[in-house]
């Protein structure tokens, strides 16, 4: 056994700053272990006392019989790093540290933190600041929160781990109350050594764990999370997150329009998605989806049978199902016949859905007859059941009536509990079918099953590097001229432009560009020249000289300062304006793509991937980031306009993001807005870039 293996199936436990008293916090431990019926050795250590609970008590950690696999340090933070090192000397294999006191109070208690660490050596260590672990599958408690001072708990194959311990006190019991079986729960808190990388790959090997939950607060450890959660997935076991800190007061300030359309939580959106992933939007999701998801139940399709004997509750669910994006047909023609065969001359609406058996009181052999028939029906991918008021009495015969047909099909099947009837709920979900009481869960669980398909993984390119010399180019921001000549460099096309400082200048550089024309101001300081009035349109060589002195001196009465310099364009006409950024952060860095110009921050329809590591997008991702766009039918030939050169888009895309991967962290920013996709066959034009260069120190 490896050291987690032996933390969290261990054959002996030590208690350190044990207690006689259960009803104290240090008293938990060992009353939790012997009230659970922990079958291995159990050592508690206070040198004050010499029994507990019967258990002889020793002096410390020296004195232990034998070499404990856990320790559960009691002490407070200024004392715990002495239970750490005296662990480590015995050779334990892993200390779990509930005192909180360290990094999460700033300077001291990182310093704290440090020593605990230092004293650890090469023993794990779980937390601090954690309430613990238990697993449930073989009845072994190592905590002391009065949150889990339960008689029983409901043992199932849902393992959760999650960076908060009091969340996890509060799903336990949760779960607890709606029946749902849990099999493994870790708190990780601090991370100073385990994390929850650590646990997904323990989980992904544990046998009696189906589905992972997490909840999450920051991934510290982007790589090692892809990688297990990977291999979880290969695992045949479906990941879901709760993600908190989804609002962020604000975006990070940053040159370009990507800083303000990523953010922090975006970059998670599009990590979880490659990943496969499925985040929880809800707390309550937390539960709904991996309760669904452990029923082992596969969804083929958005068809959902909705099964009531109470109309408006069944017109709840049909709604909801249908914001979700899931549909809710009548039955075909033979389905309709045999359910109406069930009821004959009563009058039960069995041609529509929600599909009504209303009776005075619903007989269990009818529900069992029309599930299967349902169940049956090639119309229905999903079957909701509408459990109303006369399930509340005898919630088991309903609940056997629903389990005994379940063997005849895969397809899901979910419960949906009307009235408020808690004791429903736990008897359904034990019963095999998953029980919620609000209608948007009901939607939730069935959307969480079909995105547990197949992740959308992010394959490193293998293509050779560009040999572009990054140096020649000024560390800090770019020009616009600049930032081009750098996208060029990689491959990607650019706007026919020159350079000019005068009005005359300029005019000759519209003639020779010929036709209509553009004229911007050219400054590595002013990155949004739109905000300045610096960016004039519909030009010619007979108007630009003027219109360049009129924009000097707008744009000097504006900002104090005289432009120099001008970039004289060939306009583009005929192209979709598409951005095409990059954005960085602790998760890595990531290639965005959304709807272009001077209006990218308004619709926000972007789509996002991030680069796996040392390696660009392939074609293939690349398109299919521009398939993900709302606007994608206008690079499709929306109402008769012309179909766009979306490959030239896909390559520019793939160039774009080995541009990035290449530069890595010389690389603060970068930015295409807009990029032209032209109709078919015609390529695509940057005509606008942002690039901030980072120092090589």
């Amino acid at each position: 056994m490896n050291a987690i293996e032996r933390l969290m199936q261990p054959r002996s436990v030590a208690v350190i700053g044990a207690s006689a008293d259960p009803s104290k916090t240090s008293g938990r431990p060992v009353s939790f272990l012997l009230k659970h019926g922990f079958v291995g050795e159990i050592y508690p250590v206070n040198p004050k006392v010499e029994k507990i609970s019967g258990l002889a008590c020793y002096r410390d950690v020296a004195s232990l019989p034998g070499v404990p696999d856990v320790g559960i340090v009691l002490l407070g933070a200024e004392r715990a790093h002495v239970a750490v090192r005296e662990l480590s000397e015995r050779g334990a294999a892993a200390a779990i540290v509930l005192a909180s006191g360290f990094t999460e109070t700033g300077g001291d208690g990182a310093e704290r933190q440090k020593q605990l660490m230092e004293a650890a050596g090469s023993m794990r260590v779980l937390g601090p600041n954690t309430i613990g672990l238990v697993n449930l599958t073989d009845n072994i408690v190592l905590s002391a929160s009065g949150a889990l001072a339960m008689d029983h708990f409901p043992t199932g194959s849902i393992g959760l781990v999650s960076q908060s311990g009091g969340i996890l006190g509060a799903l336990l019991s949760r779960a607890a109350a709606r029946g749902i079986g849990l099999s493994k729960l870790v708190s990780t808190s601090n991370e100073a050594d385990l994390e929850l990388a650590d646990f997904i790959d323990f989980l992904a090997d544990d046998k009696a764990t189906k589905v992972i939950a997490l909840y999450i607060e920051a991934i510290r450890n982007p790589a090692r999370f892809r990688e297990a959660t990977l291999k979880a997935r290969r695992a045949g076991k479906p990941v879901v997150a709760f993600k908190i800190g989804r609002s962020e007061a604000g975006a990070k300030a940053a040159v370009s329009h990507t800083g303000a359309l990523a953010g922090s939580d975006r970059m998670y959106d599009a990590l979880f998605r490659q990943l496969g992933v499925i985040r929880a939007k809800t707390f309550e999701d937390l539960l709904d989806i991996p309760a669904v998801l452990a029923a082992g139940r596969p969804l083929r399709g958005r068809r959902v049978a909705i099964l009531t004997s109470t109309g408006g509750a069944g017109t709840i669910v049909s709604d909801s199902l249908g914001v979700a994006g899931f549909e809710t047909p009548a039955p075909d023609p033979e389905t309709a016949a045999q359910l109406r065969a069930l009821q004959s001359g009563s009058h039960a609406a069995l041609d529509r859905n929600p599909i009504d058996v209303t009776l005075a009181g619903l007989q269990p052999d009818l529900l069992r007859a029309a599930i299967r028939t349902l169940l049956a029906s090639p119309s229905y991918d999903a079957l909701t059941i509408i459990v109303g008021s006369s399930a509340v009495g005898s919630p088991a015969l309903m609940a056997d009536a629903i389990h005994d047909c379940l063997p005849m099909s895969d397809k899901p099947v979910i419960a949906y509990v009307s009235p408020y009837a808690p004791d429903v709920v736990s008897v359904l979900t034990k019963r095999g079918v998953p029980a919620y009481t609000s209608a948007e869960s009901c939607a939730a669980a069935l959307d969480g099953l079909l995105r547990a398909g197949p992740s959308e993984q992010v394959q490193e390119t293998s293509a050779p590097e560009t040999s572009v010399d990054v140096n020649k180019f000024p560390t800090g921001s770019l020009d616009e001229a600049q930032a081009k000549a750098l996208f060029a460099g990689f491959g990607i096309p650019i706007v026919a432009e020159k350079i000019v400082a005068t009005p005359a200048e300029a005019a000759t550089a519209a003639g020779e560009l010929g036709g209509r024309v553009v004229l911007k101001i050219l400054s590595n300081e002013i990155a949004h020249k739109s905000d300045v009035g610096g960016v004039a349109l519909n030009l010619t060589a007979e108007t630009i000289g003027e219109r360049l002195t009129a924009m000097a001196e707008e744009i000097e009465a504006g900002t104090r300062n005289r432009p120099q310099r001008y970039l004289v364009q060939k306009m583009v006409e005929n192209g979709v304006e598409i951005i095409l950024g990059m954005h960085r952060d602790p998760l890595g860095a990531a290639i965005l793509l959304g709807m272009g110009g001077v209006t990218a921050e308004l619709f926000k329809d972007t789509t996002m991937r991030l680069l796996p590591p040392g390696g660009g997008l392939s074609h293939v991702e690349a398109l299919a980031m521009a398939r993900d766009l709302v606007t994608w039918p206008l690079l499709n030939g929306f109402r008769g306009r012309p179909k766009s050169d979306v490959e030239a888009l896909a390559g520019a895309i793939v160039a774009f993001s080995r541009m990035v991967a290449q530069l890595g962290d010389r690389l603060a920013e970068a930015e295409i807005n807009p990029i032209f996709v032209l109709p078919a066959g015609e390529g695509v034009r940057a005509a606008d870039g942002v690039v901030v260069l980072n120092s090589t120190a």
